[in-house]
């Protein structure tokens, strides 16, 4: 049987626990490791997709390096962060889904921000079989980078704040599944608006990129489709 003199080494192990709980105790430190998931950036391009200042970016960078949850590399003078693991990608996707469910704020806050399209959802089941018979048109609406990171084989690149302009390089006849980052993200849900207002046939895929991953499905890097 421990005695009291064991009290205080467990302290400091569950306080070494907690000290990854601070570090994600963020919104803004969640959002950059939801664009982390999507593949390496230097802190500028972080700072401007999250709409933080450079200062505070990297400030939130260096608490979640600190916690061990990012990596970076020096190229020049550049640095780049990534994920540390995918298991940071996994408790990331964990925390959102225990959230959703258990966190009676998130709903509410989920449906306000997404929005709502009447568009129906497919599994990654059934978008890798509509693939297989080929008459689909998977789309990508993350920003090209992202794209370049890793995509889904054969997914046609459109940016969302490009898509009104180039609608017409889908073919007409043909269904889209539209995918983003994740789960919640809304760029596929402006997507498919927009599609369905310019009278398209339009379903999202039911997460994103982020989970994709995580189900070890076939990732592509590199050009645009």
């Amino acid at each position: 049987m421990r005695d009291a003199s064991t009290s205080g080494t467990k302290a400091a192990l569950y306080d070494a626990f907690a000290a990854s709980g601070k570090a994600l105790a963020s919104g803004k430190r969640l959002e950059l490791l939801d664009l982390l998931a999507q593949g390496e950036r230097t802190v500028d391009a972080l700072a401007k997709a999250a709409g933080l200042n450079l200062t505070t970016a990297s400030a939130h960078l260096q608490t979640l390096k600190q916690a061990g949850f990012v990596a970076t590399r020096r190229e020049g003078v550049r640095i780049h962060y990534r994920l540390a693991g995918d298991d940071v990608a996994q408790l990331f996707a964990l925390l959102r889904r225990v959230a959703d469910r258990h966190q009676a704020a998130v709903p509410a806050a989920r449906d306000a921000y997404l929005g709502e399209d009447g568009a129906a959802e497919v599994t990654h089941e059934e978008l890798l079989a509509r693939v297989e018979v080929g008459n689909v048109v998977v789309l990508d609406v993350r920003p090209l980078e992202e794209y370049q990171a890793g995509h889904i084989p054969g997914a046609v690149c459109i940016p969302v704040a490009e898509l009104a302009d180039r609608i017409g390089e889908l073919p007409e006849e043909n269904e889209v599944v539209v995918y983003c980052r994740g789960e919640y993200c809304a760029l596929a849900y402006d997507a498919v608006r927009l599609l369905t207002d310019h009278g398209r046939r339009a379903v999202r895929l039911n997460d994103g990129m982020l989970e994709w991953r995580l189900a070890d499905l076939p990732v592509h890097a590199g050009a645009t489709a």
